[in-house]
């Protein structure tokens, strides 16, 4: 592990460079491919009592750096700007911050890191951010995850008084309390975000740039299903007893937001709306406790990410040209980018859950452990499944159908975007491949 974070550290005095924009972006894919081809044979040597790879942190790193890595090919307006190092600065910091919090087995240090990765956020989104809106914006953000935050905190401090260690495998306790189990796990349904607390996400996606809009919805929402599997290992009596409320909460909201999507006029707003749906499947997939339902959420984190990135960098692209991400002014663009409509046709596609991508083998797992958690799920999944399949399809009817807006000039996709788009595609088709290959 500690040549991950060496690695990651001699990158910033790169920085000082005049031009490391793509020098930053090949060290990048540089340590994707180390961990890739050097540590996916025995990734299980690297365990350690303060920092760890194990099988849910592995997936979920080499995700953050692909995100960032993408981050820097969908920002390129920032390359010949003023602020261009300072930009490179706060996404490797962001980088390094996401990488620690997904590696480290200490309660209080994932406290930290988990504080400490609101502050590039806020930078990312009050920098660079399109309107005045967005100082707002941030703040809700910020005081949403840190308010919710506070109570996990004491329950830090609680069992390291009770166990005199913060190691999560040193900690097995069995405290049956409502207030427990809430405290515990409030701030990662929080980030999630689940149904009720949702309210701070679609604003600051909407005033984000698209970096900032990226790395939130591919790798800052998963922290909060990642925390949820660490601590589901601490106190598992406690889930079993409770976890019904917060499936409860979770399948209602779900319908009610996937309902609210068809009615929203903004591109942005409808993908981070379209966010909390899937998290909370994820969430109803970590709460019934099983194998199916485990490792379906997990796999969603994963699809989930790269498949919300991939939609909101098509519809940056249609603001760039458009500089509206309205419905009323994004139509009719497959009459003059039919090959981007092909990418806009695949995402929305995938982002319903249709095969052959990782999003329908992780809703097929979950709506199995859902039923056998709990046998009248299958009404609500019905109106989930059927009204997902709705707001994709008129994400993908509205903006590239009908009669074009021309009011502004125009011009067709670069080489960059793509890459881009195919860059996000492909690893939602290998991936499911890949796990297929197990079962031969």
């Amino acid at each position: 592990m500690m040549m991950i974070y060496f690695y990651m550290f001699f990158m910033f005095p790169v920085l000082i460079l005049s031009n490391c924009w793509y020098l930053i972006q090949n060290f990048i894919m540089i340590m994707i491919l180390m961990l890739m081809f050097l540590m996916i044979s025995n990734f299980n040597v690297y365990i350690s009592y303060f920092f760890s790879l194990d099988n849910f942190s592995y997936g979920l790193i080499i995700l953050t750096l692909l995100i960032i890595c993408l981050m820097f090919l969908a920002s390129n307006f920032i390359n010949n700007s003023l602020k261009m190092n300072y930009f490179v600065f706060i996404v490797l910091f962001l980088c390094l911050v996401l990488i620690f919090i997904f590696s480290v087995m200490n309660m209080f240090l994932l406290y930290i890191f988990f504080e400490l990765s609101l502050v590039p956020l806020l930078i990312l989104i009050f920098g660079w951010g399109y309107q005045p809106e967005r100082l707002i914006s941030g703040l809700y953000m910020f005081f949403y995850t840190l308010l919710a935050s506070l109570p996990f905190l004491i329950i830090i401090i609680y069992l390291y008084e009770n166990f005199n260690t913060m190691i999560f495998i040193f900690i097995d306790c069995s405290f049956l309390s409502f207030f427990f189990n809430f405290c515990l796990i409030f701030a990662f349904l929080v980030k999630l975000p689940m149904f009720f607390v949702h309210f701070w996400l679609p604003k600051a996606h909407v005033q984000a740039p698209i970096s900032g809009s990226m790395i939130l919805a591919g790798v800052m929402l998963k922290i909060g299903g990642y925390g949820l599997i660490r601590f589901m290992f601490v106190n598992e009596l406690n889930f079993l007893m409770y976890s019904f409320i917060w499936y409860s909460l979770s399948i209602f909201g779900s319908v009610l937001i996937s309902i609210l999507c068809l009615i929203q006029g903004d591109m942005k707003c409808l993908i981070a709306y379209s966010s909390v749906v899937h998290m909370s499947m994820c969430l109803m997939g970590f709460l019934t406790m099983s194998k199916s339902g485990l490792l379906g959420g997990y796999l969603m984190m994963i699809g989930h990410g790269l498949c919300s990135s991939g939609l909101f960098c098509l519809a940056n692209i249609s603001y760039e040209r458009l500089l509206s991400r309205s419905f009323f002014l994004n139509k009719g663009m497959i009459n003059y980018m039919p090959s981007m409509s092909f990418f806009w046709f695949m995402f929305c596609c995938f982002n319903m859950g249709c095969p052959p991508s990782l999003n329908f083998l992780s809703e097929i797992m979950i709506m199995w452990s859902m039923i056998g958690f709990w046998s009248f799920s299958y009404f609500y999944i019905f109106f989930i499944s059927f009204i997902g399949a709705c707001f994709s399809f008129f994400l993908f009817s509205y903006s590239q159908h009908g009669i074009y807006f021309n009011n502004y000039s125009y011009n067709l996709g670069t080489v960059r975007e793509f890459f881009l788009m195919y860059i996000h595609l492909m690893p939602l088709f290998f991936i499911l491949f890949f796990l297929l290959s197990f079962f031969d």
